[in-house]
């Protein structure tokens, strides 16, 4: 049996991510959890309340651990990103440093950390792990900055001692168990909300034009399934995503039809927004580890809206 620890078990794709993996009961999943409260799991998950700031609370949690996946985060939304910048910085600096540093200690075999893509070059033209160039938007320095630091910092344990490393540059994460308010949600679970909300129409910021990569949670739990069984070199770096381009305006325009209702969308483009495109190439996961998204943009789209009706509107 392997065990995992899955820091940041209580997030929006921790808590997707510690679901899916507990099916698998070949693995004992140690989910940590910090100020939200745990949920009800399956039988091979044990809880661990932690602050991850503090180092001997690491090492004792990454002790005898075979795979460590990193999820914990200070995080929000892109309005957090343009007006306190610094809250995506020093905390997840520290954290992962001691993290990282107890990994190597106490020789875990792998090590899987979520990142983003945030230091790519805005490009309409699809984006590869080689693409990133040092230069990162201005909006985004604070947390594309300390998410390149924590990439060398695994590449540079990853020359020392036994442990795997592995750095996923995901795309847009969309899904159950999202975000959905609008001070804090991304831009999809925002959307989301504002529709099912809406009664006659949709306002949006910006003039929708921006293009973005989505990709459905389930689709994320699955490469990680898959690179924990198929990565072999000791540091990767993997780009995953859907691959397919979609602007904003095309996403709400499909949320819109897809929740059926009969609303006028307002495209304000004297409000703020981050101007930046993404569009993904996903090649070197589907050539080195065989693994492609299965999700449709429609079709994510639908599921979220079940759930958001199941979940959110009741809640």
């Amino acid at each position: 049996m392997k065990k995992i620890l899955l820091c940041g078990a209580t997030g929006f794709i921790g808590k997707n991510i510690t679901l899916e993996l507990a099916k698998n009961k070949n693995y004992e999943i140690h989910a940590v959890r910090y100020k939200r409260q745990k949920y009800e799991t399956p039988k091979n998950v044990i809880w661990h309340k932690a602050d991850l700031r503090n180092p001997d609370l690491v090492n004792k949690l990454t002790k005898n651990i075979d795979i460590v996946v990193q999820l914990a985060a200070t995080t929000s939304g892109s309005k957090d990103i343009v007006s306190k910048p610094f809250i995506h910085v020093t905390d997840n600096a520290v954290m992962n440093s001691y993290i990282l540093r107890s990994c190597f200690n106490n020789k875990v075999k792998h090590f899987i950390f979520t990142s983003c893509t945030v230091m790519y070059p805005s490009s309409k033209k699809p984006t590869k792990e080689s693409d990133f160039n040092g230069k990162i938007i201005e909006k985004y320095k604070g947390v594309g900055e300390t998410k390149v630091y924590i990439e060398k910092i695994a590449k540079f344990f990853s020359t020392l001692g036994q442990t795997k490393h592995t750095i996923i540059r995901h795309s847009n994460v969309y899904g159950p168990h999202d975000k959905y308010d609008l001070e804090k949600s991304h831009v999809f679970g925002a959307t989301i909300t504002k529709v099912m909300n809406a009664k006659n129409s949709l306002d949006v910021w910006g003039d929708g034009s921006e293009i973005r990569d989505f990709l459905h949670v389930n689709d994320l739990a699955s490469f990680i399934k898959t690179v924990i069984n198929k990565q072999k070199n000791v540091y990767e770096i993997y780009n995953c995503g859907s691959g397919v381009p979609i602007s904003i305006k095309k996403i709400c325009h499909l949320i819109v039809k897809i929740s059926k209702k009969p609303l006028k969308i307002n495209f304000n483009k004297n409000k703020p927004t981050i101007s930046f495109d993404l569009h993904l190439n996903c090649e070197k996961a589907e050539k080195e580890l065989g693994w492609k998204p299965k999700i449709t943009i429609e079709d994510g789209i639908k599921k979220t809206l079940i759930w958001w009706g199941k979940n959110i509107k009741n809640a």
